[in-house]
């Protein structure tokens, strides 16, 4: 088809010809064909995502309305004297430096408590790590002197939890990738969507009706009902 179509360009009846129809035509799949495949291919990236956002979105929207039980857990241990001289040694407080790895891995390997890259508030006497996580949150406190931890861990249940990944909140750096890759996804999904929107409108004439419609009611809402 290629063939034809390029032998028919160097004559001088191109103009005229059904031919140049036919390479518009091609031209058209083409670009409808690209339209459909980027589509369906950041549909199925983001669509575990999108029902999540959609589903938190709804409890975030409600959260005073879900009830939610925070349970508190409290474990203390004591430092061995190797992580307590460790804890003890120069360490420049007032820039909050991270606790000395003998001591943190000791932590982790009893509390389960990561403070890798943790920086802590240091007094002369002790030593305060918070540790904010989705769906919850914690702290942990080392005395210097006797070498006591106490380590708090507070979860307020699976919605919250939900909820703080929908926000971002203390997730981490891997998390906040995916959400970046995710919103890149979603603005694909749209943008391919209103494309293949357009390429169908002709037949569907209730096609601008109804996206002047998704734009015009949220802006009414923010206009004439949102109280600031």
């Amino acid at each position: 088809m290629k063939q034809i179509i390029a032998a028919a360009r160097s004559s001088s009846a191109w103009s005229k010809s059904p031919l140049r129809h036919l390479e518009k035509w091609s031209t058209y799949a083409f670009w409808k064909r690209q339209a459909r495949t980027w589509h369906w291919m950041s549909g199925a990236i983001c669509l575990i995502g999108m029902l999540l956002f959609a589903l938190t979105g709804i409890t975030l929207n409600h959260a005073h309305q879900i009830p939610a039980k925070p349970k508190v857990e409290e474990v203390e241990m004591v430092l061995s004297e190797a992580a307590l001289a460790a804890l003890l040694s120069e360490i420049d407080i007032a820039d909050g430096a991270t606790v000395p790895v003998e001591a943190a891995a000791e932590i982790r390997r009893q509390l389960g408590a990561d403070l890798s890259g943790k920086k802590g508030e240091w007094t002369d006497v002790d030593v305060y790590i918070s540790l904010p996580r989705p769906g919850g949150d914690a702290w942990l406190s080392i005395d210097r002197e006797t070498g006591d931890v106490l380590y708090e861990v507070t979860s307020r249940g699976p919605i919250s939890y939900l909820n703080d990944l929908h926000k971002g909140r203390s997730a981490g750096a891997i998390w906040s990738l995916f959400l970046d890759v995710f919103a890149v996804a979603c603005i694909v999904f749209c943008m391919t969507g209103l494309w293949l929107l357009q390429i169908h409108s002709q037949r569907r004439g209730s096609t601008w009706p109804l996206v002047l419609g998704g734009l015009a009611i949220p802006v009414v809402i923010l206009l004439f009902f949102l109280h600031i």
